[in-house]
């Protein structure tokens, strides 16, 4: 089988990463993976820019790490892929099949209710998932779903409760909703913890593999693994 990260951030995009993306990179590659996905938060979140910067400038900004990730693979081996993860006051969501130009196109999507861009999203062919949607924390005043605006929905998130993971598997059950697993890595040396995505067969492209989510073609994985080390 092929595993696949599907829930990364890496640093500097992310501004809550503690990893590089070279670590990243390197620490998957020697873990067994057949390819990540590199999913930053996006211009709406934790993100690492000038407040002054233009729309444009965020958006290079932001592809910036994936793109690094993606020269880096193909040097050792990996494969790497685009996501974006945007956010709603706390409330997350995991976007594939969306490119770059893109988003430089729809400069429109920075200030948009969430709904309708999750839905125009979805029109330009996007597979949307909503990630730990019963994540609390102290930051997040109350818990948004949105069961008619997305495909999907993160039922094991490797740094979440398994009271949480319960929560998103029982409403993913009650909406008829696809369900969906990462690790939400943040390069953190204690994580031992990880989830994702694995196929029989790789993975060609970012098409693939929303095709692949959407006609049911997947298998859930959580597994321990080393935590990585920085400096070694």
């Amino acid at each position: 089988m092929y595993l696949y990260e599907t829930h990364l951030h890496t640093s500097p995009v992310s501004r809550c990463a503690l990893w590089s993306v070279r670590e990243a990179v390197e620490y998957y590659k020697n873990a067994g993976y057949a390819g990540i996905f590199v999913t930053n938060h996006f211009v709406d979140g934790n993100i690492a820019f000038p407040k002054d910067a233009s729309y444009e400038a965020k958006i290079q900004f932001y592809f910036s790490d994936a793109e690094e990730a993606i020269r880096i693979g193909k040097e050792i081996g990996l494969d790497v892929f685009t996501g974006v993860e945007i956010s709603n006051w706390g409330t997350d969501f995991l976007i594939y099949g969306l490119d770059k130009e893109w988003y430089l196109a729809h400069p429109e999507a920075y200030d948009m209710n969430k709904r309708e861009l999750l839905e125009m999203m979805k029109d330009a062919g996007a597979l949307v998932i909503q990630a730990h949607p019963f994540r609390e924390a102290g930051y997040i005043d109350h818990i948004r779903l949105y069961p008619r605006n997305v495909h999907g929905v993160e039922i094991d998130n490797a740094n979440r409760t398994a009271f949480e993971n319960e929560m998103a598997r029982q409403y993913s059950d009650n909406y008829r909703l696809l369900t969906f697993a990462g690790s939400d890595n943040h390069g953190e040396e204690e994580q031992v913890e990880f989830a994702g995505l694995q196929f029989e067969t790789p993975i060609a492209d970012e098409a693939d593999f929303v095709r692949r989510v959407l006609n049911g073609e997947i298998n859930l994985f959580h597994k321990q693994m080393a935590p990585f080390c920085r400096g070694k």
